[in-house]
């Protein structure tokens, strides 16, 4: 979805957990810049939301001015700006929206709220070139199943308790591996050979991972098990969970594209699985770049982009950042 109406740049502002970064895209689809500084909790500790807020408010000046260095643009020369409104940690999400208000009102352009998961799910429609897929969103805040339908993405499966991406950081806290622990626990999980009996739930077409985190720490502390077969057997049961939910969604709808985004995506094993479930029905599958799959400013910038084309803004007295933003109760008036 490319557009071109004269050079429109948007500058978008990404602060919902751990990652403070900030982009500058124009009206053609272009990425000017892209840049993030992240708060690394220590090893064994998950994201503090106070000490990750502290971090952005430190970041964003360096951040910010870097991101308009390398897009070769001025302040002056932006006509939006855009920020995560929610879903998120309170503290940080309340810290990007600081300065997104600060910018918009000493600039005197538009103040444009941007849901982080259409953000993620709109990027990866601009990088990929998918028209109208099945979106398996996956990352530490989200793992959902959504198509577009009536002026929303519509919720066909999602998480009931824990996230995919929550689940591989937890646990590989408990192994002492590093934060966030996803890649780390794909490394591990490559050296795998033995599959240890792990729950696998799947209730209608949502998932549940809670049961699979308790019963893999268990064996952890309990030992006996490498903890190369303990990654490779989580993610075998917990792709699987999803895969099935994906594919349920896939053969419902009837769709011809599946796309695969989020932080989460990067994983080279769940982009095996949802390959084969997508050409299993005939379906192109899409994966975001690896550069895209975790949080960014450009998904904010791109996303705002699209909704200011359209008029989407928000005064600064009611720009409160929206901490359990669902999904499907954000209009979405760019696609028809």
């Amino acid at each position: 979805m490319k557009l071109n109406r004269g050079e429109i740049i948007c500058l978008g502002i990404e602060s919902t957990a751990h990652t403070f970064g900030v982009s500058l895209v124009d009206s053609r689809g272009r990425i000017l810049s892209d840049e993030k500084k992240v708060y690394a909790p220590p090893v064994g500790k998950g994201i503090h939301p106070r000490e990750s807020a502290q971090h952005h408010s430190q970041a964003s000046p360096l951040v910010v001015r870097e991101a308009l260095r390398k897009a070769g643009k001025t302040p002056e020369e932006l006509s939006a700006v855009a920020f995560s409104q929610g879903p998120g940690l309170g503290p940080c999400l309340r810290t990007g929206a600081t300065v997104a208000r600060a910018l918009a009102a000493y600039l005197d352009v538009p103040l444009v709220p941007v849901h982080h998961a259409v953000g993620h799910i709109e990027l990866a429609a601009l990088k990929t070139g998918a028209s109208d897929p099945l979106t398996v969103l996956v990352s530490g805040g989200h793992t959902t199943v959504t198509s577009f339908a009536g002026g929303r993405w519509r919720v066909f499966g999602e998480t009931e308790d824990i996230t995919l991406g929550n689940l591989l950081d937890v646990f590989g806290r408990e192994a002492r591996l590093p934060s966030p622990s996803g890649p780390a626990v794909e490394a591990k999980a490559s050296e795998g050979k033995k599959l240890v009996d792990l729950p696998l739930v799947v209730k209608g077409n949502n998932v549940s991972y809670s049961g699979l985190l308790t019963a893999a720490v268990r064996r952890l502390k309990k030992g006996g098990d490498k903890l190369e077969d303990l990654c490779y057997s989580l993610q075998e049961t917990a792709f699987t969970a999803l895969a099935e939910a994906a594919e349920r969604a896939l053969a419902f709808l009837e769709k011809k594209e599946l796309l695969l985004t989020g932080g989460v995506a990067a994983n080279k094993r769940l982009q095996t699985m949802l390959k084969q479930v997508a050409e299993e029905h005939k379906a192109k599958f899409y994966v975001v770049p690896r550069e895209y799959s975790g949080d960014c400013g450009a998904q904010i910038a791109w996303t705002g982009l699209l909704a200011h084309l359209q008029g989407v803004k928000v005064s600064i007295e009611r720009s409160l950042v929206k901490p359990r933003w669902r999904l499907d109760s954000v209009p979405i008036p760019w696609r028809r």
